[in-house]
């Protein structure tokens, strides 16, 4: 037997059609409104594809900042020295240094950080922690934007609200586009800004349907169905 969905969430649920495909902005209407819960929920919009992630040629995988960001703070790391260290610092770094976080970090499992930039000549450093960061997604990658000279402008866009997105093993790509307490139309806005980029990293190997389902949901709210070509739409 599965869990019992609370009382709010069952009114909430109940409001939607789950046969119906609903247009982007008014499924974001209907979870901008729906019933506050004690926090702030974050809104999530998953994306299924019609890749095979098993192969290397069909792997969606990017990051963009988002108009509004997410609403969320970020805590960053970066790994530099020199002058770098103190251009990291300068744009709100949170934790810069060296080999003495990369100890930290394997000899006391810390790991009080969201996201981790390094300056190409940390890599040595950085690569010992591969294990670590890993499987959390956390690993420094110059196709992300987050191994790279220009740490300014990195640790700048992190807080900005920078997003990372890639497919997992069931061909679903799910990114939080920013918060319930956010006005419909930036959430709209967010939500496009993904869907845009999603379309644009189609790989040329993907046959068939690309866009195959599109979802939304708050933290604590049922999942919404969209119309895929509402998605890909944007209101004249």
């Amino acid at each position: 037997m599965g869990s019992k969905k609370g009382k709010k969430y069952r009114k909430a649920a109940e409001s939607i059609d789950r046969d119906t495909l609903y247009g982007l902005e008014e499924a974001l209407e209907s979870v901008h409104s729906s019933e506050a819960l004690g926090f702030d929920e974050s809104v999530d919009l998953a994306i299924n594809l019609g890749v095979d992630p098993k192969h290397a040629d069909q792997m969606v995988r990017g990051a963009i900042v988002l108009p509004h960001g997410t609403g969320k703070s970020i805590r960053i790391l970066v790994f530099a020295r020199g002058d770098k260290e103190k251009e990291a610092e300068a744009a709100g770094a949170d934790y810069v240094g060296g080999e003495e976080l990369a100890k930290k970090i394997q000899t006391e499992g810390w790991m009080d950080f969201d996201r981790v930039i390094a300056t190409p000549d940390m890599m040595s450093v950085v690569g010992r922690l591969g294990k670590v960061l890993g499987p959390r997604g956390l690993m420094p990658n110059p196709k992300l934007g987050t191994v790279t000279m220009d740490v300014g402008t990195a640790v700048s866009e992190q807080k900005a609200g920078k997003v990372e997105y890639r497919v997992d093993k069931a061909g679903i790509i799910q990114v939080s586009i920013g918060k319930k307490s956010f006005e419909t139309s930036k959430l709209l806005a967010n939500a496009h800004a993904i869907v845009d980029a999603v379309m644009k990293a189609k790989p040329a190997a993907a046959k068939g349907t690309y866009l195959k389902k599109v979802s939304v949901s708050s933290t604590m709210g049922p999942g919404i169905r969209i119309d895929p070509v509402s998605a890909t739409t944007r209101a004249a």
